[in-house]
């Protein structure tokens, strides 16, 4: 049985690494990288530059993951509020006397 993980060669830093990664990963990361007009291997330079703890792999994963968590979060409608109403200002001017 095959795995879904490849790995890959990357420059770095001017350093040549592997990484291996889930498909979907290294789909992800092209997408990004594209969208930022810059290489794969600057996107991972930057992503390594930052990275707290933990190895390579892992940063990539969990910056993918942070990436498009950010854009769902964005494309999400802001939930209406609420009217104020005359039983919430008494029920507030109540709690501030």
């Amino acid at each position: 049985m095959k795995s879904p993980v490849v790995k890959r060669s990357i420059v770095v830093a001017g350093h040549k690494t592997s990484v291996s990664l889930e498909e979907d990963f290294w789909i992800g990361m092209k997408e990004i990288s594209s969208t930022r007009d810059m290489t794969l291997s600057e996107l991972v330079g930057e992503i390594d530059s930052i990275r707290q703890q933990g190895n390579l792999s892992s940063a990539i994963r969990l910056f993918v993951l942070d990436h498009y968590r950010a854009q769902a979060k964005a494309q999400q409608p802001s939930a209406p509020t609420a009217p104020i109403t005359a039983q919430d200002k008494s029920a507030s001017t109540s709690l501030s006397s």
